[in-house]
């Protein structure tokens, strides 16, 4: 397990990198464009912590049902939580309407400390992009207070494709246009944009096929109703290693220990990496104080030797970063995939 964690340790380090790289070219035209971040900024403020918070339970909403992954790791962070601040942290599950409900939830909360919810990117940085009339504004009715974990995404083949790696696959849909079927969760999902993305720069064209969940999509590989899925790590693993489908690539920035011999989807398309990210938000205006106090307390959670033992079975990799730090992902995100809707013409529904 040593090693495995060493990997992942290496490829957050890479992706950090990365990330500050970007962020010095970039984050500052983004925040002016969203009101110089409004609603981090408004926080920004020397007072000091109320000296008896807390005294009573905090509430962390889930937008999800128990056993999605970002439920999954609001659970490692909860009791470590609790032990550290000294009161009860505990979970409410709101899930329904791809996470809106619980998102409406968290941004209508009293912004005191005593409520804070769990996101990822999905209803964060593509929802607003791809749902009309969506019940919270992620840049104004948020505080980011930390980013927990991000994974990777891969590109599953079945075995009766056309082909076996990524470079045979970008060939034989260039010369086949239109030929390639890939299922994802979704119409304007994560995993649809990516791959949109990444199609894009590599020039080829394909047939998307829409899915209600990975599981339907793993099916259909097995059986060869389609040649591709894009999705989670996590949702093809299994049967990978069973040999019923196989990793055509994965989106990381570096290969992985658990498939040394998976491409990157980079390696098609230089610089294309993907990765999801799980984290946690409080109302806007929440004191600084309080979100900078949460922040250490997850981060805490997310260091702890039982924590990082979990992570890998989970294809997740550890982030402890600052509440800015994760502002500034979110803001960059948040432009990356607007870019992706209009530049393939979605419109929002």
């Amino acid at each position: 397990m040593s090693k495995t964690i060493e990997e992942l340790i290496k490829i957050d380090q890479e992706r950090r990198s990365a990330l500050n790289f970007g962020m010095k070219l970039g984050v500052a035209t983004i925040a002016a464009s969203y009101g110089v971040q409004e609603a981090f900024g408004q926080n920004q403020s020397l007072a000091p912590l109320p000296p008896n918070w807390p005294n009573k339970p905090i509430k962390l909403i889930v937008p999800f049902p128990p056993g999605n992954t970002l439920d999954i790791v609001a659970r490692f962070v909860q009791t470590k939580m609790s032990q550290d601040l000294g009161q009860s942290v505990y979970i409410e599950n709101i899930g329904g309407a791809y996470a809106q409900i619980g998102m409406a939830a968290i941004a209508r909360a009293n912004p005191d400390g005593y409520t804070f919810g769990a996101s990822q990117g999905g209803p964060m940085v593509v929802q607003p992009h791809t749902v009309k009339n969506l019940p919270y504004d992620v840049l104004r009715d948020f505080i980011p207070v930390a980013v927990s974990a991000w994974n990777y995404n891969a590109l599953a083949g079945s075995l009766s494709a056309p082909f076996k790696t990524l470079s045979e696959m970008v060939t034989w849909a260039r010369a086949n246009p239109g030929k390639l079927t890939v299922g994802t969760t979704g119409e304007g999902g994560f995993a649809h944009l990516w791959f949109e993305d990444f199609r894009r720069q590599a020039k080829f064209e394909y047939t998307h096929v829409p899915y209600k969940g990975t599981a339907n999509i793993a099916s259909d590989l097995v059986s060869g109703a389609i040649m591709a899925g894009a999705d989670g790590i996590s949702g093809f693993a299994g049967l990978a290693k069973g040999e019923k489908i196989r990793i055509v690539a994965i989106t990381n920035s570096t290969k992985v220990e658990q498939w040394p011999g998976v491409s990157l989807l980079s390696d098609a398309v230089p610089g294309f990496v993907v990765n999801g990210w799980f984290g946690f938000v409080a109302p806007a205006k929440t004191p600084m104080a309080i979100v900078n106090r949460l922040n250490q307390a997850i981060n805490a959670a997310m260091k702890s030797p039982e924590v990082q033992e979990k992570l890998p079975s989970y294809g997740l990799i550890g982030v402890t970063e600052s509440a800015e730090y994760f502002d500034q992902l979110n803001r960059k995100d948040y432009e990356r995939y607007g870019a992706i809707v209009k530049a393939i013409g979605l419109e929002a529904k």
